[in-house]
């Protein structure tokens, strides 16, 4: 089965698919001050209830795909996969890694990983062009163009206020610029 792990601002969401289809999902709230061992602890509790997993840490778990946006929780993550899944093949999204997804800004590595991801699976469930709204902590649109590639656009002045107070928690956010609009 493979495990996702989506690190937002405020929230964690994992989910638990076996091939397409999702078995189990959990909602924890994102605290960047836990450490690899906490958050392997957590996982342990939250899956050891499903009856298709085994008992030991990543019985059952033959793929691991991440993507956070908060760096010192995709620090830890990171960890946990090598200590607690070194067998489990992994895929941390994060500024770099090729996804198929030409992202077309000035600095591709300021682009959060939420919304490379975003961009990804519109391409891949509706190809282009598609925009793509994520209600998450600061609401974002992104243009997904006809050949698949994107601008990662821009959080609209209303979202800035919430995005402004999770920045503490997510510092690899850069603030996008709704256009014709100050900073």
């Amino acid at each position: 089965m493979l495990l996702t792990i989506d690190v937002g601002n405020t929230h964690t969401v994992l989910g638990l698919f076996d091939g397409e289809d999702i078995v189990e999902h959990w909602r924890i709230s994102t605290d960047a001050r836990r450490t690899a061992d906490e958050l392997a602890v957590l996982l342990q509790g939250l899956m050891g209830m499903h009856p298709l997993l085994g008992e030991e840490l990543g019985d059952g778990i033959d793929g691991i795909a991440i993507c956070a946006t908060v760096p010192s929780v995709l620090h830890e993550l990171r960890e946990v996969t090598r200590r607690y899944y070194g067998d489990v093949p992994a895929v941390l999204v994060e500024p770099g890694v090729k996804t198929g997804v030409p992202i077309l800004t000035d600095n591709p590595k300021e682009v959060g990983a939420d919304r490379i991801i975003n961009a990804v699976a519109a391409v891949d469930l509706y190809g282009g062009p598609a925009i793509v709204v994520d209600f998450g902590t600061a609401t974002t649109f992104d243009a997904v163009s006809a050949r698949g590639s994107t601008s990662a656009g821009s959080s609209p002045p209303a979202s800035r206020s919430r995005s402004t107070r999770s920045a503490s928690r997510a510092p690899s956010s850069a603030r996008s610029r709704w256009p014709g609009r100050a900073a």
